[in-house]
């Protein structure tokens, strides 16, 4: 058998650790891009929004709809890449912005749809790690991640970054004070949110065979990113839902020996989500909420958040670390997932 290694000596923790300080580099490399793309956007304010992408970068773009709808009042919708790779349909796009986001920049389906999208009128801007790849060369402007190689195949740091990326183009064309200092101090959060203990979310899913993860409104990209995670690193068959979709039907299979990890956001969505936990705890099930400033049973501490835009990279950084230990402890290596490879290639 093969030996397993250590938690704290695994490519994923080393990334993961590392996505502060790619942050950090990433706001100050994208200055002017950011810069001249806000005010060009400001000049020319697009009709609506369209992002494409997929895996990980699909539930960064999650977390941009809410961005760009609650604090731009622009309406934002994720485009299906097989409609224009595999079923060769061009929407029309004239008028709109649309991001692609991508940690290679060189899969064919997100490729033909920015192809088509540019062909359309579309403004095409392209959220890539690798600078200079097809998605890149192809984009009228491009916001490098600046994440650094990621050689471990789950996405962390990337997917941090892009997440940052979002944040900081959102903070500059909205011109919103109280986000763009958030976009100051989030790199300082993020280390605070990698030291904190989620020890007891390890101890309680190393058996476990099923879970939901819910998150609402900003937190929802969180939810989507951490089941995703589960399945890639844990073996752990995970499902994500809105706190309010989960009562359409879904919450009725939670119970005893159903866990379920909740990521309550510091807003608006904040009460009812936390409300959807404590129904949950009421049934049996084992529940673990992440909310700032929460406290009581089944709570795993967040720091302080800047603005509620923020809680959401704070909230997947410490389940990030916690991801990592908890593939260890249930035997699987968080480097190589099997069956998987760091790069998918989709037509």
């Amino acid at each position: 058998m093969t030996r397993l290694p250590d938690p704290d000596t695994t490519k994923m923790h080393a990334e993961a650790a590392e996505a502060a300080d790619a942050i950090a580099r990433q706001f100050v490399a994208n200055a002017t891009v950011i810069e001249t793309l806000a005010a060009r956007l400001r000049a020319q304010p697009p009709r609506f929004i369209v992002t494409c992408a997929r895996g990980s970068s699909d539930h960064a773009a999650t977390y941009g709809k809410y961005l760009f709808e609650t604090t731009l009042g622009l309406i934002t919708a994720s485009a299906s890449p097989s409609v224009g790779s595999v079923y060769a349909v061009a929407p029309k796009l004239d008028g709109a912005l649309f991001i692609a986001i991508s940690q290679s920049g060189k899969s064919p389906d997100l490729l033909r749809n920015a192809e088509i999208a540019k062909a359309s009128g579309a403004m095409v801007v392209a959220l890539v790690n690798v600078a200079d790849s097809p998605l890149a060369k192809l984009a009228d402007t491009v916001i490098p991640l600046h994440a650094g190689p990621e050689n471990s195949v789950a996405a962390t740091k990337s997917y941090l970054c892009s997440l940052a990326a979002l944040l900081q183009l959102t903070a500059h064309w909205s011109g919103d004070a109280a986000l763009l200092a958030a976009t100051k101090s989030l790199p300082d959060a993020l280390r605070d949110a990698w030291n904190e203990d989620w020890s007891s979310l390890v101890s309680g899913l190393r058996l476990a065979r099923s879970l939901f993860v819910i998150g609402r409104g900003f937190g929802l990209a969180a939810a989507q990113e951490a089941a995703l995670k589960f399945k890639e690193t844990c073996g752990l068959h995970a499902e994500a839902f809105s706190s309010a979709e989960v009562k359409h039907g879904p919450m009725a299979i939670v119970g005893p020996d159903f866990p379920v990890l909740v990521f309550a956001q510091d807003d608006d969505t904040g009460a009812s989500t936390a409300a959807v936990a404590d129904d949950f705890r009421s049934r049996g099930a084992p529940v673990w909420l992440a909310r700032p400033g929460a406290s009581g049973e089944g709570v795993l501490p967040l720091p302080t958040s800047p603005h509620p835009a923020v809680t959401p990279l704070l909230t997947v950084q410490a389940f990030y670390r916690a991801a990592n230990a908890l593939a260890i402890a249930r035997g699987h290596d968080p480097d190589v997932p099997p069956h998987l490879n760091k790069v998918t290639e989709t037509v």
